[in-house]
């Protein structure tokens, strides 16, 4: 029996030790399988991700790589235009000859384009913020913080200042033409009472320009007083807004009248007008401009926008208006200069690739002009282009939706052009 129980007790201790070696084998089994449990879990995970397949594998891979993307663009840091600072100065080229101007925005008083117009102009003029819709957009609310930021850039850099525009029948409030029980002035039809609103527009005209000109007289000599009136196509050769259907030709005269009583003697007054070089537009404004002056109304000169293009006109017959004006003693400034690579229509867009021979043309053109402007100086007291680079212009869209231009003398990236260099050139002659 001892020996019995002993075979039984030997064999119930090597059962318990397979036991237990097994178990062990069994953990081990367990445990070395972990690692591709884990691998496998990976489809698992994509599967449970849904639709959009992210799993933490290839979330830390896509966040390993935009980290390393970051870090990239962090050594390699955003640059601006630079402006080229080893080129004459265009307003230096013509010192002896006339101011250079340009329209700017608040904006472009900050930044490479400011230096680009502290290097290359002497005289600014506001594209847009200086417009009845702009300082008084509410009847008897004025803002002027957007202006003021131009005027305070002009006086610091020592600039001259002009001002654009007290009177258009763009960009113009509707509440200007509205009476007082808010009826549009020009659907009356009562005599008296269209008597009435006429007198009503002719003060709110008088005190927008009492209260403008008295914010803005001590920096601003020159004014644009009253823009693009002249239309030879409307009857009688008056544009047909607003401002003529409620207050015939008396508007233009009480807006000149007004600026001169708040601006002084010593401001400089003009009537300025597009396609002034075409014979229908400069007769009909030379009838207009000779009636007012024998009326005694206060206008010292004509501004004559000058938007151009690479085909159209001479500068001979800019310079041929010009001259007639001089003949009544009126001073001349070409106040918005630009010139189209196109034709005014023309559905071509170039985009970045101008090619050679309209950047040539558009240089020969810039030469034209300047030439012709220098020559005639004694009538022709300053230059001011509608803008600076090519990175901002009114052409673009217009007048083609989604066409590009290139009108100025300096490129997108504020690099001169050979217009540029065509325009130092004519300095020289």
């Amino acid at each position: 029996m001892r020996q019995g129980g002993r075979t039984k007790a030997a064999r119930s201790g090597a059962a318990l030790l397979a036991a237990v070696l097994l178990l062990l084998a069994l953990g081990c089994s367990a445990r070395n399988a972990g690692e591709p449990d884990a691998a496998a879990s990976g489809p698992v995970m994509e599967e449970e991700a849904g639709s959009g397949g992210q799993t933490r594998e290839n979330a830390d891979a896509e966040s390993d790589a935009a980290a390393t993307e970051e870090e990239a663009a962090a050594k390699v840091e955003p640059t601006e235009p630079a402006v080229q600072t080893d080129i004459p100065s265009l307003a230096e080229a013509y010192a002896d000859d006339f101011p250079i101007g340009a329209a700017i925005t608040p904006e472009q008083t900050e930044g490479p384009m400011a230096e680009l117009l502290k290097k290359h102009v002497n005289m600014l003029v506001a594209e847009n913020v200086m417009k009845p819709m702009l300082l008084q957009p509410t009847e008897g609310q004025f803002r002027f913080g957007q202006a003021d930021r131009i005027v305070e850039f002009a006086r610091e850099n020592g600039m001259q200042l002009r001002f654009h525009t007290l009177v258009w029948h763009q960009q113009t409030p509707a509440w200007f033409f509205h009476d007082r029980e808010g009826k549009r002035m020009t659907d009356e039809t009562d005599p008296a009472k269209r008597e009435e609103n006429k007198k009503l527009l002719l003060e709110r005209l008088e005190n927008h320009i009492r209260v403008v000109v008295e914010h803005f007289k001590d920096d601003i000599t020159s004014w644009d007083v009253v823009n693009e009136v002249v239309e030879p196509s409307d009857p009688g050769g008056l544009r047909n807004s607003e401002w003529y259907q409620i207050a015939g030709i008396d508007y233009i005269e009480t807006a000149f009248r007004a600026a001169r009583e708040a601006a002084g003697p010593d401001a400089k007054l003009y009537i300025n007008d597009y396609n002034t070089n075409e014979p229908a537009k400069r007769d009909r404004l030379y009838e207009l401009v000779k009636e007012l002056l024998d009326r005694g109304v206060p206008i010292d000169g004509v501004g004559h926008q000058t938007h151009v293009n690479v085909d159209w006109p001479s500068a001979d017959s800019l310079i041929e208006s010009m001259r007639k004006f001089a003949g009544l003693g009126l001073d001349n400034i070409v106040t918005e200069m630009d010139m189209s690579i196109y034709a005014y229509n023309n559905r071509s867009d170039y985009g970045d690739d101008i090619p050679e021979a309209v950047i040539q043309k558009q240089a020969d053109r810039y030469r034209e002009f300047f030439e012709a402007f220098r020559d005639n100086r004694d009538f022709v007291s300053a230059v001011v282009f509608w803008g600076i680079a090519d990175s901002h212009t009114w052409l673009h869209d217009f007048p083609v939706q989604g066409r590009t231009d290139a009108p100025l003398l300096f490129d997108r990236q504020l690099q001169a052009k050979p217009a540029f260099w065509a325009a130092i050139e004519a300095a020289k002659s």
